[in-house]
């Protein structure tokens, strides 16, 4: 399976499991049908606009109609079938497990599309990054919810670590398949091992006996 197969699969997974992610949150605000096709087809299709309009490239779903109707569906779906869902909490987790499933799968898309339209490794991991992210960002402004890159959750490092691995195996010209595969399998894993056993990354510490107030009016003084 080359680069040119397997970029609409992984864009499809990434639009229809952001927007499971996307409905599921306006299912927890109990909102109504057409609120659950705006979450669904923002959550979406965000990522993917955002990093189409850095790369200069047309907006893909504004090429290709299917993906929007890809995210409707899928926003359908969970707004009759939500309910089976009987604990918030249990709903919740089903939308952070279908959010790691899509950030994996963009991730993974970000990175090969920036390669393809000839943007260094570097930039390529951060697009992928960026297009992993971004939709879920969207969706928690849209719920009024802390956004998932301000909790102390790995997410953003998950995204990275995936990309980058799909861009430094395809830099060795392992198979687009394979590089995918395993690129999404390890963004899909670190993310997992973070929500199944709550992995952190060290947190900045305040030095000891003081306040945060107190640190920024002396860095202030410094400046002065």
């Amino acid at each position: 399976m080359d680069m040119t197969t397997i970029l609409p699969l992984l864009d499809y997974l990434g639009v229809a499991v952001f927007a499971v992610s996307g409905a599921l949150a306006a299912s927890r605000k109990q909102l109504d049908l057409v609120a659950f096709c705006f979450f669904g087809v923002a959550t979406g299709v965000g990522g993917g606009t955002l990093r189409d309009l850095v790369l200069g490239l047309p907006v893909f779903w504004i090429e290709d109609q299917t993906y929007v109707v890809a995210a409707v569906l899928a926003a359908v779906v969970i707004y009759f079938t939500a309910h089976l869902f009987h604990a918030a909490w249990s709903r919740y987790r089903l939308l952070l497990w279908a959010d790691a499933v899509g950030m994996a799968a963009y991730a993974v898309m970000g990175a090969a599309k920036a390669l393809e339209a000839g943007a260094p490794a570097v930039p390529a991991v951060m697009l992928g990054a960026v297009t992993a992210s971004f939709g879920g960002v969207i969706r928690d402004i849209l719920a009024n919810e802390p956004s998932v890159l301000l909790r102390r959750e790995i997410y953003i490092s998950a995204a990275i670590a995936g990309a980058a691995l799909f861009v430094a195996l395809a830099g060795l010209g392992v198979a687009a398949s394979v590089a995918a595969l395993a690129g999404g399998a390890l963004a899909f894993g670190v993310r997992g091992g973070a929500l199944a056993f709550d992995w952190r990354l060290p947190a900045y510490r305040n030095p000891p006996g003081r306040s945060i107030a107190e640190t920024e009016t002396r860095r202030a003084k410094r400046r002065r």
